[in-house]
């Protein structure tokens, strides 16, 4: 058994993440179209008759704009909080949506799903676990603080995509005004490089593989600068950033074997 993982899109023009297993996929938000979605997973080798959901974390529109056009072609239940579907305003027409709770898991074929409460500015958010098996992959972005759900499930997952959203220095001298710089980093926005690199530090099991840094902010930090300050303190943990504006390789993790790239 085998489990794939790869980010679609990271950042504020739209997140869509998929993990899956040899026989079924599952979409972490779908923030991109779906013809987009469709292109990039066709450039990856990815085939969407493998993706049998889509889990929403929440109603902004960088996690929902693809759902319900990639919902209504393949016929794909939806999974999203009463909430969060109130206050979306999802075109549900064709649309199977199915409600979940926080910590209980969902089974998806062989991959169960967990999902936990964040702190962000949404009506009802959560982060999920996607697992497969002893593989664990944690879905962390658009989190205003690391509480002790994050800490909790960080701390047992393989891989982890892990919002680093800003450079504080760079958002404080930036050009946003200033009401927006508070919302970013209010505890109810998202992770400094300070703050995830903290959580991942201090968090970080031995056995994680792979780090995808996620959800950059394009005005507010650097691609290269978060980099290296994960890889300084990533001991045999890879570090990747999750583009904003393409694909990451699909990355696979193997019964008792390192992580390989495909």
């Amino acid at each position: 058994m085998s489990i794939h993982f790869t980010s679609l899109n990271s950042g504020s023009n739209g997140n869509c993440y998929y993990v899956g297993n040899d026989q079924e996929a599952v979409l972490i938000d779908a923030g991109i179209s779906c013809r987009e979605t469709e292109r990039r997973m066709v450039r990856l080798g990815l085939r969407m008759s493998k993706v049998k959901a889509i889990f929403v974390s929440h109603e902004h529109s960088d996690h929902i704009r693809g759902v319900a056009v990639l919902a209504r072609k393949y016929q794909l239940p939806v999974y999203i909080t009463p909430a969060t579907l109130q206050n979306c305003y999802l075109r549900t027409e064709a649309i199977e949506t199915i409600s979940f709770l926080a910590e209980e898991p969902i089974q998806v074929g062989d991959l169960t799903i967990t999902a936990f409460s964040k702190w962000h500015d949404a009506a009802d958010p959560h982060s999920f676990v996607v697992a497969c098996q002893e593989y664990k992959i944690g879905v962390f972005t658009d989190i205003g603080r690391a509480c002790q759900n994050l800490m909790r499930h960080f701390s047992q997952c393989h891989v982890a995509f892990l919002e680093a959203n800003y450079c504080e220095h760079l958002l404080e001298s930036g050009r946003y005004p200033y009401y927006l710089k508070n919302r970013i980093r209010g505890g109810h926005g998202h992770l400094s490089n300070r703050e995830a690199l903290s959580l991942f530090t201090t968090c970080k099991p031995d056995h994680m593989s792979h780090v995808l840094l996620s959800h950059l902010s394009k005005e507010n930090n650097c691609p290269n600068l978060v980099k290296e300050l994960f890889e300084a303190q990533a001991e045999n943990t890879q570090v990747i950033v999750a583009s904003r504006y393409e694909e990451t390789p699909v990355f696979t993790l193997r019964m008792a074997e390192a992580a390989v790239q495909i």
